[in-house]
């Protein structure tokens, strides 16, 4: 993109234009976020079961003594030998919001296929400290569309971000975020579920870049740029051999 070089004055008059655009979408999406609280509820009556590091855990215990939970959909099969870059680069802005989430009655748990032990052992090079379960051997993911058999993907198309999308355009894992509400009587509801870029503002990382003189620079290639933070030329020896 070619830039002009201008006066203060004009850069002045160019900025206030802008900054009325971003008042819209400041308060569009203030709509959009009223919009989704008003969603209706589903009442979650099957009994999913999540391995944890301390045993065998049900959807209603995930929450921790919390009325609200969200789940992230970390995309790691059974067979993968490490996690999706994408939902790593996600995972990346999870703790540090932690004791925020917490201390507003909401839990966050990252739920993947994988074994726990090949969870834990991902989780422990990475260096995260979000809590992170199994749903291996539950229906969970797929009933959430975020995982996808041999055969639905032999299909050609399966079901994900709320349409059939071509099998081409897909993998056995898929990346989400999903939101449960838990009433005094114990009842699970099932509120919100968000697929593909929906979870993108949970980013911060791109948020700083959308702000920067060259955005995202990609160029083309959306997130080819990005690496696991221990695959960088320069990371820590320590991160790396994690």
């Amino acid at each position: 993109m070619q830039h002009h070089v201008v006066s203060k004055e004009q850069w002045l008059t160019a900025r206030r234009a802008l900054l009325a655009r971003e008042k819209e979408a400041t308060r569009l999406r203030d709509e959009v976020n009223a919009e989704r609280l008003a969603l209706p509820w589903v009442k979650v009556d099957k009994a999913y079961e999540f391995i944890t590091p301390s045993g065998r855990k049900s959807l209603a215990e995930l929450f921790d003594g919390r009325s609200q939970l969200m789940i992230y959909h970390f995309m790691l099969g059974p067979d993968w030998e490490a996690g999706c870059p994408g939902c790593s680069f996600l995972a990346d802005h999870i703790d540090g919001t932690l004791p925020h989430l917490n201390h507003h009655d909401v839990t966050l748990v990252a739920v993947s296929r994988a074994p726990l032990p090949k969870i834990e052992a991902y989780k422990k090079r990475m260096g995260w400290r979000f809590p992170w379960v199994s749903s291996n051997g539950s229906d969970f993911n797929y009933d959430f569309h975020v995982s996808f058999t041999k055969d639905e993907l032999a299909k050609g198309e399966v079901f994900y971000n709320f349409e059939n999308i071509k099998s081409a355009d897909a993998h056995d894992e898929l990346p989400g975020l999903s939101a449960f509400i838990k009433d005094e009587k114990g009842q699970v509801f099932h509120t919100y579920s968000g697929y593909a870029r929906g979870g993108e503002e949970l980013i911060g990382t791109y948020m700083i870049l959308d702000r920067a003189p060259l955005g995202r620079n990609e160029n083309g290639d959306m997130m080819g740029w990005m690496r696991r933070h221990d695959e960088y030329e320069g990371a820590p020896k320590a991160a790396r051999s994690a």
